[in-house]
């Protein structure tokens, strides 16, 4: 396990630890994340990735902006919109439900600016260099996908009506379906705000203020009754910032 993998998931696990029983609706998705970094971190090891390096990087930095998230609420403090409305969704919603808020703020709003953080300008004037950056965080696809069916096991202790266990195949499928549709347009976000970088912090600012806007807005699909993984699977999940105006 890459030392600074394992590093994150240890800081992770001492923030489930100090959770308290009021705040046990944050281990849904705090749980998930953990396994997942440390799918990550072994798929790292077992060579899944053309640049290794790199991904360890951009799997920190990912997670640090999670643990900023969090500690921020923790503290008092105001996280960003789609996180704020994350952590403060009612307590007693499904497992499934703080699952998605969490992968809603944290995929569609933070990974841009992940990959932002360990993709330099000059990276991005390097079309074979660029091309080995997409083709590895494709892969993460794989790695997600692997885990669906364990963290669809994780989330059955929870207890599952009738209905639930007859659409769990397709539930699986439609979580991979998402995953992977939301992963193509975090593409395209980062290099919209890219192109805003370039402009300058102002321009930068602007877009993400953007991008902040329509990943908080998705939490209206995420909270309306009904099977929402079915749901997400037609609708899509992911957010797709327009063209700069």
């Amino acid at each position: 396990m890459p030392a600074a993998v394992e590093s994150v998931a240890r800081t992770m696990q001492e923030r489930l630890d100090g959770l308290t029983a009021e705040q046990a609706y944050l281990t849904e998705f705090l749980g998930t994340y953990r396994r997942t970094t440390l799918a990550v971190g072994k798929a790292v090891d077992g060579g899944e990735f053309e640049d290794p390096e790199w991904v360890e990087r951009w799997d920190v930095a990912f997670a640090e902006l999670y643990l900023a998230a969090l500690e921020a609420h923790l503290s008092g403090g105001t996280p960003s919109r789609p996180w704020r409305l994350a952590f403060d969704a009612p307590p007693d919603l499904p497992a499934l439900r703080h699952v998605l808020l969490g992968i809603n703020a944290h995929v569609n709003y933070d990974l841009p600016q992940a990959l932002l953080a360990v993709i330099s300008d000059e990276d991005f004037a390097n079309p074979a260099l660029m091309a080995v950056r997409r083709r590895d965080h494709e892969r993460i696809d794989g790695v997600l996908a692997s885990r669906v069916a364990a963290e669809d096991a994780e989330l059955a202790v929870h207890g599952r009506t009738l209905t639930d266990r007859v659409l769990q195949p397709l539930n699986r499928l439609s979580s991979k379906r998402f995953l992977r549709e939301s992963r193509t347009k975090v593409w395209h976000n980062t290099g919209e705000l890219q192109a805003a970088r370039l402009i300058g912090p102002a321009a930068y600012t602007v877009r993400l203020g953007e991008l902040e806007v329509l990943s908080a807005a998705r939490i209206a699909d995420l909270l309306a009754p009904g099977q929402v993984l079915l749901r997400l699977a037609v609708a899509g999940f992911g957010v797709t910032l327009p063209p700069a105006g």
